[in-house]
């Protein structure tokens, strides 16, 4: 290999090994442009026309409100009946009075915010490869096999056996971890009021149910995968070229989403169009993951959904996603299956996803389309 072309190529690795930093490192660097590895094709741009199924960037939506202090009380069965109808046409609601005390909530987001002004050195310790590490700062959606880079940063916080996981957890900024458990015990107890009620609106518990039985059938869920990712989204010279995240469905049960109260970005695709999510003040937006759909056998919906990014405002949101054990056979529940209800999806496991994200780009809902069944 001549000279000048062995540059060239160690140019290329340098460029990629800076990519691999994440984004927050390029703007600390000091970008005026979106280099050219986070330019996604015209198509996928988040304000391009393509036919009939336009881009509503400009297009709000206001999702289903479930109110969690009715759903526990005397309208429980209306507002069950609210929530069914939220999963199946839109895959999302907004959740109000959770009962998690505004302080949990405002320490998770500074802590969170804190980790990212640290110095690249100190969050760079946690950059790993492996999917499975209980803390895990990296870049993109899959900044493995991902071809064109999104505008994101993350950090990754595995929340099963906490005791285990937490001495790998980040030591600074000194709040963290404390903030992070915290704040992960009880967005997991609000998660299982919920299974309860979804359970519920698919008919697979009874109202009157006695509460030992309650805990038998929710015993799998209580012993679920949870996984705590703060997103950073820097503000961006060029928002209309990259996306903070492209479109996809999120692969577990439900996600409980803490968006940014000042700075929007969520949209969802809703009958054909990408439209914006309006936060709302102390609420968390919940959607439906691929679990659940496979669990509903398609009743109820795991939707797309993707994120924008801001000329002159960062953006910080927190997700806490959750399903069933990593050992878990995830199929559709046989009480919903019948005749006139054929079973719709094979049956998965952690272990089919590990393989199917780390052999192709995961994008879209494509791990979801190579569960379903061919009728």
């Amino acid at each position: 290999m001549s000279p000048a072309m062995n540059l060239t190529v160690q140019n290329v690795e340098e460029d990629d090994n800076q990519y691999q930093k994440g984004v927050k490192y390029l703007c600390e660097k000091g970008i005026a442009k979106v280099p050219t590895k986070y330019i996604l094709p015209v198509p996928d741009r988040p304000n391009t026309f393509t036919g009939k199924e336009m881009d509503s960037s400009n297009t709000n939506l206001k999702l289903p409100v479930i109110d969690f202090a009715q759903l526990q009380g005397s309208d429980r069965t209306q507002v069950l009946k609210y929530l069914s109808k939220a999963c199946e046409e839109y895959g999302f609601f907004q959740l109000i009075n959770d009962g998690i005390p505004s302080e949990a909530i405002a320490d998770m987001v500074e802590a969170g915010r804190k980790f990212f002004e640290l110095p690249f050195e100190e969050r760079s310790k946690y950059m790993s490869k492996d999917l499975r590490s209980p803390a895990r700062y990296g870049t993109s959606f899959n900044q493995n096999k991902d071809r064109v880079f999104c505008w994101r940063d993350f950090l990754k916080l595995n929340c099963n056996h906490l005791s285990e996981s937490l001495p790998f957890w980040p030591s600074s900024p000194s709040q963290l971890r404390e903030a992070a458990v915290n704040y992960s015990k009880q967005t997991k107890f609000l998660y299982l009021m919920l299974v309860e009620a979804i359970l519920e609106s698919l008919g697979l518990e009874e109202t009157c149910i006695k509460d030992h039985e309650k805990d038998s059938n929710l015993k799998e869920f209580e012993d679920g995968s949870q996984l705590l990712v703060v997103n950073c989204y820097p503000s961006c010279p060029e928002p209309d070229l990259t996306l903070g995240m492209p479109p996809h469905s999120d692969y577990g049960f439900l996600t409980l989403l803490l968006q940014d109260e000042l700075v929007k970005g969520l949209q969802i695709q809703h009958q054909g169009k990408w439209v914006s999510v309006e936060p709302i003040p102390n609420s968390f937006v919940v959607n439906v993951g691929d679990h659940l759909e496979i669990f509903s056998n398609g009743k109820y919906k795991s939707v797309l959904h993707r994120v924008l990014v801001n000329p002159s405002n960062s953006r910080i949101s927190i997700a806490s996603l959750h399903s069933l054990p990593f050992s878990s056979t995830i199929r559709p529940s046989p009480r919903l299956v019948n005749e006139a209800n054929p079973k719709l999806y094979k049956d998965t496991n952690f272990a089919n996803f590990m393989d199917y994200i780390t052999s192709c780009e995961h994008k879209s809902k494509s791990f979801l389309e190579s569960r379903k069944l061919v009728s």
